[in-house]
This record gives structure tokens, C-alpha cells and sequence, in this order.
């Protein structure tokens, strides 16, 4: 099983000593996974909830006479939440380095896409580059902090999972086209035809507490990429950043964003496996629960 950190072990061992004794079967032991998988669930979305919520704070009560400018202060904030995750032991070093390459990648498609009038940022503080705040790095990070945690707390498994180089080439070619259909035609309907070819048999297997949940990757993907997208809303909302048309006022997201973040999602899974590369399921697995 993939490894802990020391302060998530002794989270799981006082888990373990209260949980391990709830019968096997009945409505107790389906309460009990669905409590598990909520639970591991939250602790792997803790860093992008610490960011979420420090931009919506600031919303709400950020003093628009301080000192410090907010978009300045959100970047400090999320450099010490940052910091704090790996003093607690919360997140190791090798998991940093993933979320740093997140951090590299967002960083440079923000420099791009705001130049090219995708979105914009308000605010006139001094932590930017190119006119991009610092701290729209660290909501990639807190994407590739979610996919790297939840691999490892759900011990993740794939059946059939796609040979890791024809992964790469999909995601070198997705990240490609967020620059060039800009200039050139827009590839994305070919990118998901061959999405859902390089994916499209590839099983995912969950480890919640004594069950293991199976589901179609593709249809996790989907999952993410909508969570992502509710996120999004509400940081559109704190006037993290603005698209187009959200100038005079705040309005919905386009649904159609929902693609950009699936096809995302895939770069994100690659950048994942550097740390952890896809592991078949065990050959005698625990219970299993269909989905």
C-alpha cells in the first residue's frame, strides 16, 4: 500500500483501533465506508479548501485600505499553508515536488491565456509576473495536491491501464493545443476521440476502509473536471479572476469550461504518475463494491 505520511499514520491507527471491530456487512458497515470515503475525501481536498477559503475570506473582509494589496496577501497566505502542510508532515517533500511541477505548468499557461484575453486579474499588487498575481500558480497546485493525496489515500489501482508514453504524447498534445488553437484550429473534439481511446478500457480501484470501489477512469475524470468546475464558480465569484463577460457582474461559469478541465484532468494524471506510477490491482483484493 502506498505510504503515509507520519502524521496521516497516526490518523489511520486510531481509525483502525475504533473501526476495525464494526461488522463486516449490514447497514453498519455500509455507513462505515461511506463515512471513510467522505473522510479521505476532505483530507485529500485539504489543501485546495485551505486556498479556496482563504480567497473567499478575503472576499468577504479583506479591507480594501490595507497595506498589503489582497492579491499580494493571498500569495503569501497560500505560501504559508504551503509551508504549514509541510512542517505538520501533512505532505512529504516528493509529494511538494508534483505540486511544484503543477505550480511551473499553471504558472505558464496563466502568463499565456492572460495575454490572449482568456481571463483577466484585478488588483495592483507587487507579487506578480507578467501581470499574473503569483497565487493562480497555487490553484494548480491545489489541483495536483488533490490528485496526488487521493492517489495515495486511496491506494489507487488501474486494470488496463494505457502504457505510459502514449499517456505522456496525449498530454503533451492537450497542453499544445490550450496555446496553439489560438492560431490554429481547435483540436479538443480529437483530443477527447482519443481520450476516450487511450482510456477508454481502464478500470480504476478505490480502497475506501475494508471495501474497494471500481469505476470506469473516464468517468472519474468527469467527477473531478465537475468539482473542479464548482470550484471555479466560487472563485470567479471572490473575484479571484474574471472571464470575459464577467466585468459588470458575477454569472455562471460556461459549462463548457467542463471540457477544458477533463482534458486538464489528463495532464494532471500524467504529472501524477512521475510520483506514482500506475500499480495493477492485487491479485486476492478486499471487498468490492460496483459502480
Amino acid at each position: 500500500m502506498t505510504g503515509y505520511t507520519s502524521a496521516e499514520a497516526r490518523i489511520d491507527g486510531w481509525a483502525h483501533r475504533r473501526l476495525d471491530g464494526v461488522p463486516r456487512h449490514g447497514w453498519r458497515a455500509r455507513a462505515v465506508e461511506f463515512a471513510v470515503f467522505v473522510l479521505k475525501q476532505a483530507w485529500a481536498s485539504v489543501f485546495a479548501a485551505a486556498i479556496l477559503g482563504l480567497i473567499v475570506a478575503t472576499r468577504l473582509w479583506y479591507p480594501d485600505d490595507a497595506l498589503i494589496a489582497r492579491s499580494d496577501f493571498l500569495v503569501l497566505g497560500a505560501v504559508t499553508i504551503q509551508v504549514l502542510m509541510l512542517v505538520f508532515r501533512l505532505e512529504s517533500l516528493r509529494e511538494a515536488g508534483v505540486i511544484l511541477m503543477f505550480h511551473i505548468v499553471g504558472t505558464i499557461m496563466e502568463l499565456f491565456k492572460t495575454s490572449v484575453g482568456s481571463w483577466v486579474y484585478e488588483g495592483d499588487g507587487i507579487l506578480q509576473l507578467g501581470g499574473v498575481p503569483l497565487y493562480s500558480g497555487f490553484m494548480y497546485a491545489a489541483v495536483g495536491s488533490y490528485m496526488v493525496r487521493v492517489y495515495r489515500l486511496f491506494d489507487l489501482r488501474f486494470e488496463r491501464y494505457p502504457r505510459r508514453w502514449v499517456t505522456a504524447l496525449l498530454a503533451a498534445a492537450i497542453y499544445a493545443n490550450f496555446f496553439l488553437h489560438h492560431y490554429f484550429w481547435d483540436v479538443r473534439i480529437a483530443l477527447f476521440l482519443a481520450t476516450f481511446v487511450v482510456f477508454g478500457f481502464c478500470t480504476m480501484h478505490a480502497r475506501v476502509f475494508r471495501a474497494t470501489i471500481q469505476m470506469p477512469v473516464l468517468v472519474a475524470f468527469v467527477l473531478v473536471a465537475s468539482f473542479i468546475w464548482f470550484a471555479e464558480n466560487i472563485g470567479t465569484w471572490a473575484n479571484a479572476w474574471q472571464y470575459p463577460g464577467q466585468e459588470d457582474g458575477w454569472e455562471l461559469v460556461s459549462i463548457a469550461k467542463l471540457g477544458s478541465w477533463f482534458l486538464l484532468i489528463i495532464i494532471s494524471v500524467v504529472l501524477v504518475t512521475v510520483l506514482y506510477p500506475p500499480r495493477p490491482p492485487d491479485l486476492d483484493p478486499p471487498e468490492r463494491i460496483e459502480q
